[in-house]
């Protein structure tokens, strides 16, 4: 056993990591790259764990156990949970991690998502880095060393270790072995997947995400006039809302319940009435967050749905030409077949084009609803 066994498909990098926990090659700042999927927070976390191990990462001892499971006292793991990292709480993950460590020989912070670090955040990050504390070590995890994720300057601190989309049959052998799956279901969610592990792990798993993917999936059928153009928009927008809505519930109640008692809620002593002014205003910015970190999900939930649809029209491109290609959907083989009887390649790629364009508006922060309806009316009229 060894805390690398779910880092899927990526070999060079456990042989490489592997060395590292052991000292050969190691430095104090990393940058993991890799598409979606691909398990850049897998590998920054194994990687962690392994650095705290005694043995390099048996996966078994107290140290690896709590550094997988999030409550290593020397391993602080950062998600960002809004649309950016800003620069205060940075600057308090890095105060923290200048501390010596107290149970194992380093100090771990994992940046997840360091492309959403603000400008400010990471020039404040960068100062660290290039000046790291003894003992301290950065895992940053970002999509790639492109200067528009993560800075130039702090890619060049950094050792990067490069990870590629695991292939179908990898995640599909992670599903059987793990998870228990029949193997020919397992191998219709890791192409469903695209590359991404934890998307095929919660189509195997989660009933309503496989009923989302159905759903999207007829969007092509649906797509009869104006009026169903902007139905369908309608209902794969609170689809996208609802899966989202349920994902923070529990932690944003938590979080409320924590804060207000902090702040003393309910007292009646001297001073309560001013306490409360400052409990209001505590309270409001905690509300802020949590919809910026809802308005996240909500995203990347609408995300997921639009590269299921690309996909559908990416598989019927294939089938018209012949391709010798696995598809992403083997399970609408038919369907995609049909599309491709009926459509050109060219009104196929304008579809795939208009679904690409929908994403970068949603990114470049135009408003779902306009981007998604814009996107139907484009794919009923190529």
């Amino acid at each position: 056993m060894s805390v690398f066994d779910e880092l899927v498909g990526q070999d060079e990098a456990r042989r490489v990591l592997s060395a590292a926990a052991r000292g050969v090659g190691m430095t104090h700042a990393w940058l993991f790259t890799g598409p979606p999927g691909s398990g850049r927070s897998t590998a920054a976390v194994a990687f962690a764990a392994a650095l705290e191990c005694p043995d390099g990462g048996c996966g078994e001892c107290h140290a690896c156990r709590t550094a997988l499971g999030g409550t290593h006292p020397d391993v602080t793991r950062v998600i960002p949970e809004g649309l950016s990292l800003g620069v205060d709480q940075v600057r308090g993950l890095i105060l923290d991690a200048s501390r010596a460590p107290t149970s194992g020989p380093w100090q771990v912070l994992v940046v997840e998502d360091a492309d959403r670090l603000t400008e400010a955040a990471a020039n404040a990050l960068l100062k660290a880095v290039e000046e790291p504390p003894e003992r301290t070590v950065f895992l940053l995890c970002a999509p790639s060393t492109n200067p528009a994720e993560i800075s130039v300057t702090i890619r060049s601190r950094c050792r990067v270790m490069g990870l590629r989309q695991p292939p179908p049959g990898a995640i599909a052998d992670l599903l059987v072995s793990r998870d228990g799956l029949d193997r020919r279901e397992a191998e219709l969610f890791a192409a469903a997947a695209q590359g991404h592990v934890g998307r095929a792990r919660r189509l195997a798993t989660d009933a309503d995400a496989r009923a989302k993917r159905h759903d999207v999936l007829q969007i092509p059928r649906r797509l009869t006039g104006l009026g169903a153009c902007f139905t369908a928009a309608v209902e794969l927008i609170e689809a996208a809302e609802a899966e989202a809505s349920g994902t923070y519930t529990d932690q944003s109640a938590a979080e409320r319940e924590a804060l207000e008692t902090a702040l003393g809620k309910g007292g009646t002593g001297k001073g309560a009435s001013k306490a409360a002014r400052g409990a209001s205003a505590a309270l409001k910015e905690l509300e802020k967050r949590q919809k910026t970190r809802d308005t996240r999900a909500q995203r990347d939930s609408l995300d997921r749905a639009l590269v299921d649809l690309a996909a559908f029209y990416r598989d019927a491109l294939a089938a018209g030409f012949g391709a010798r290609v696995d598809p992403v959907h083997p399970d609408m083989a038919d369907t995609t077949r049909a599309a491709a009887s009926r459509l050109s390649a060219e009104s196929l790629l304008r579809r795939i084009d208009a679904i690409l364009e929908c994403r970068k508006a949603i990114e470049a922060n135009v408003r779902p609803r306009i981007a998604v309806e814009a996107m139907m009316l484009s794919l009923w009229r190529a």
